[in-house]
């Protein structure tokens, strides 16, 4: 197979997948959620790190103290560096810089500790220019953009001294913007199923040298298709003496509807003048569920550490990427399915806080995982391949009732190479920022 042979052929494996995760930290989730737990590596399990709990072991929002509440603002830069090389050829990802918004108010009143908070779950896509490959001749350029996102309400109780208990229900939004060129023939090869008008209109643009499909609204913060559902999480934690606690959660697989467009938002191009303009489904996107268990010791009174275990049930929701596109202008419609196999995933988190005085508490970590997609299936348009991080972070009380707190993580590049032999290289660098005010 000559090199643009190898490029063609992959351009729709890429495109696709791209679409169905647009996540590149631990898999399609973040590595840390709020930047107290982000800097100590993500570990969340049994530590008190603010409202953010809600999002990950809702148990600890108990280890506030009574009577009191506690607002935090956030927002997060998530910054992917994705290329992808052969010999001569180079092609460099313009997504690299992703906003991540968040909120959350939270009150204690005896036993019970309640709130609302909206976080985003992650983001990141990717954006590369028409005269790259993946655009596979077409003159117009590649991009694919995924956002999820949660309105959360968290419920925790104080059971006895030592323990706590608490739960989620979450309403789950997810929006979804692609564009993808493929050629005629390897486009042809994702069909699944095909009727009316529009099946007996494949057979001709299997010579196509490209084909389009385009779903896009171009605002970052929507995508052109877009589901809303729900979802839960449970967690508890217990105090063994003075100095460890202990935590777990478990969050179940969202329950989300299918991703669509507007009935006329879509379109399918190809090379020759085919055009045709249609309603874009995404079948049975799913986030996965999460299993976590994790300690903290208070070594010192200046000194805290913490561990988590985490386990990802990425083979339950990433098995294929699923779609189909309904013509509106000549009838019928066409499903597409691109196998994904992707594999659990497990993540060990280590982190550490040393309360320098009174107002400054510094923060380090490290989040260490393996790559959950299989080599056969890892492409260049998003290859979710980072693997460790490493974070660090501070916090400084600006006031008796507020402070701010922010961490910044590094993913180091990591490469591997494609079975057509392309050597894709990905790197992140992570910010996020938090005000709390305490009332």
């Amino acid at each position: 197979m000559t090199r643009s042979a190898k490029l063609i052929s992959l351009t729709p494996l890429c495109a696709l997948l791209a679409a169905a995760s647009a996540y590149a930290t631990n898999g399609m989730l973040m590595e840390g959620y709020g930047p107290i737990a982000s800097g100590m590596g993500g570990t969340s399990q049994a530590i008190d790190h603010g409202n953010a709990a809600m999002a990950q072991n809702p148990a600890t929002l108990a280890l506030m103290a009574d009577g009191t509440a506690r607002f935090d603002l956030a927002f997060g830069l998530l910054g992917p560096d994705v290329k992808s090389n052969m010999p001569g050829i180079e092609a460099k990802s313009g997504g690299t810089s992703y906003v991540m918004p968040a909120m959350g108010y939270v009150k204690r009143s005896g036993a019970f500790t309640y709130g609302v908070g909206m976080f985003a779950q992650g983001g990141m896509g990717t954006e590369y220019e028409a005269t790259s490959f993946l655009a596979m001749g077409s003159g117009a350029p590649v991009r694919s953009e995924l956002g999820v996102g949660n309105v959360i309400f968290p419920l925790a109780y104080q059971v006895s001294p030592d323990v706590t208990v608490g739960a989620t229900l979450k309403y789950i939004w997810s929006s979804l913007d692609m564009l993808m060129a493929a050629s005629g023939a390897q486009l042809g090869g994702m069909v699944t199923g095909a009727s009316g008008n529009l099946a007996g209109a494949l057979a001709p643009l299997s010579g196509a040298p490209w084909a389009r499909i385009n779903f896009s609204d171009d605002n970052k913060f929507t995508g052109a298709a877009s589901a809303t559902g729900f979802g839960a999480s449970v967690g508890t934690t217990f105090r063994l003496n003075k100095e460890v606690l202990m935590g777990a959660s478990y969050q179940p697989k969202s329950r989300l509807s299918d991703m669509k467009t507007g009935s006329s938002v879509a379109s399918m191009t190809a090379f020759g003048g085919f055009a045709d303009h249609g309603q874009i489904t995404v079948i049975d996107f799913q986030m996965p569920a999460v299993l976590a268990i994790g300690a903290a010791w208070q070594a010192s009174p200046a000194l805290l550490m913490a561990a988590d275990l985490k386990a990802i049930g990425w083979a339950d929701v990433m098995k294929s990427f699923k779609l189909r596109y309904d013509s509106a202008q000549m009838g019928g419609s066409v499903s597409f399915a691109l196998p994904q196999n992707w594999k659990d995933q497990t993540v060990l988190t280590l982190g550490a806080a040393w309360k320098a005085n009174d107002q400054l508490t510094l923060r380090a970590g490290l989040n260490l995982a393996d790559n959950p997609i299989p080599d056969a299936t890892v492409n260049p348009l998003f290859p979710a391949t980072v693997k460790n991080h490493f974070t660090l972070g501070l916090g400084y009380q600006v006031s008796p009732a507020g402070d701010f707190n922010m961490s910044v993580t590094m993913a180091p590049k990591v490469t591997v190479t494609t079975p057509q032999g392309i050597d894709i290289s990905h790197a992140q660098t992570n910010w996020q920022f938090m005000y709390s005010q305490r009332f």
